[in-house]
């Protein structure tokens, strides 16, 4: 089995990890609808359009 020369203390092992964080993600208001929606991608409006950098994409078709 692999045995390690010096032990690593756990104060240098949670020194190293640290940097390891989660970044909440950032979110934009859209100037079209005002509605709130990740950088960079599609978004649904309430009534279930799809808009892309505040212009209409996709309209939803009623049905009857």
């Amino acid at each position: 089995m692999a045995h390690p020369k010096s032990r690593v203390s756990k104060q240098r092992k949670r020194k190293r990890r640290t940097h390891k964080k989660l970044t909440a993600p950032k979110l934009s208001e859209c100037p079209t609808t005002g509605e709130k929606h990740l950088r960079h991608r599609a978004y649904f409006d309430a009534e279930g359009n799809m808009y892309y950098r505040g212009k209409l994409i996709r309209k939803v078709e009623e049905e009857f």
